[in-house]
């Protein structure tokens, strides 16, 4: 009797567990723990966004064009000409994709060759790695070093991570899940290195609105444009993180392979949200959205690090994006996993390891760090630090 063979997954998928968010958001509800853990808002999205959904709605419900919904094409083209220092041709410099991440991985699908490199700075957004894996690409990885309330980029280490296997460089600022805005000069030598290297640059710009120090764009900065691909999405700056509208920004030669790979990986992104999209980007700067939104997220990060500093945390201001990482020493936990794991029994609040964030060689960097999110009502900010404050007791 022939022996039945069971289908086993690839090798390219059989590494993954569940991600760390599924984990501990499971903790906080196993425990009614207030959720610090998972960075989406527990609130709701401003009026006209609603308002803007529900027109939508109403309108066309089929498949939208390859490049995307032509009136988001344009709006997206619009609102990033100025800040992107160039006119920006809607259809030639512009893809819509199914939010950021999926503009992230169409572009490794469609740039990396297996064995090619691609430089991660760490902490990292957790789906990096597994994006370059799929792809067949290698990451290489630069841990960012915490000075102060800062982290630091060494750009001496960053130089030794490229080589003439480099096909890559992803940069995100602001910065998940440290709050880095990085600066000019950090830009610019990301830059020097790609353009020594011929390498192309991704820059991850989902926070562009939640920055509390100047938003610098790579794609701004001498000799970035032509090998760089901007990538954001409404999620963050409208607190719909469930539309999964985003985009891919860049010129001709950088737009069309990515282009190419987004055909077979959804084709088209929802037509109605499309819609609603593009009339956020159109009513937004006549709102006065951003600076409320800028402000309004100020005021929840001081309010978090007001509470944190009650507690024996000890928080490391972000300057910009959704999280407050803080020092978690002085409670005296094996690493961080052990913290995150006892605090929603101990004393009912979430949070997230950030040893999730570093390659296996380098968690020992967050053994002493935990990361909690501020993008929740104030109410549950002031009852998680009410809670967190019975650690000192």
């Amino acid at each position: 009797m022939t022996a039945t063979r069971t289908p086993a997954a690839s090798r390219r998928v059989a590494p993954f567990g569940e991600t760390v968010f599924a984990t501990y958001t499971r903790l906080a509800s196993e425990h009614g723990a207030v959720n610090l853990g998972q960075g989406f808002p527990d609130f709701a999205p401003p009026a006209f966004a609603l308002d803007a959904l529900a027109d939508a709605a109403a309108g066309a419900q089929q498949y939208a064009p390859l490049p995307g919904l032509p009136e988001l094409l344009e709006a997206v083209a619009d609102t990033l000409s100025e800040p992107l220092k160039r006119p920006l041709d809607p259809v030639q410099n512009v893809q819509i994709t199914v939010g950021a991440t999926e503009a992230l991985f169409a572009t490794m699908q469609a740039f990396l060759d297996p064995g090619d490199e691609v430089v991660l700075l760490e902490p990292f957004y957790d789906a990096y790695p597994a994006m370059v894996t799929m792809a067949g690409g290698v990451p290489v990885y630069v841990p960012l070093e915490p000075q102060g309330e800062d982290w630091v980029l060494d750009v001496d280490a960053l130089g030794r991570a490229f080589s003439a296997k480099t096909k890559a460089v992803v940069v995100n600022t602001p910065h998940n899940p440290t709050g880095k805005v990085f600066t000019a000069a950090e830009l610019g030598a990301v830059v020097a290195l790609a353009e020594r290297y011929g390498a192309l640059i991704v820059s991850d710009e989902v926070y562009e609105h939640i920055a509390f120090r100047p938003h610098v764009r790579v794609a701004s900065r001498p000799g970035a444009w032509e090998r760089t691909l901007t990538i954001s999405s409404i999620g963050k700056t409208f607190s719909v993180t469930g539309w999964k509208v985003g985009w891919a920004v860049g010129p001709p030669e950088l737009i069309t392979p990515l282009r190419r790979a987004h055909q077979w990986i959804p084709f088209a992104v929802a037509t109605p949200l499309q819609r609603a999209a593009a009339r956020l980007l159109r009513e937004a700067p006549g709102r006065g959205y951003y600076a409320e939104l800028g402000a309004r997220y100020r005021a929840k990060r001081d309010l978090l690090v007001a509470q944190l500093r009650k507690t024996p945390f000890r928080p490391l201001t972000p300057q910009g994006g959704y999280f407050v990482m803080a020092d978690s020493s002085a409670l005296g936990y094996r690493d961080d996993v052990a913290l995150c794991d006892d605090l929603p029994r101990r004393v009912g609040v979430a949070a997230i390891p950030p040893s999730a964030f570093y390659a296996p060689a380098h968690r020992a960097l967050a053994r002493g760090l935990v990361r909690f999110a501020y993008c929740k009502t104030d109410e549950a900010l002031l009852e998680a630090g009410g809670r967190l404050r019975g650690l000192g007791a």
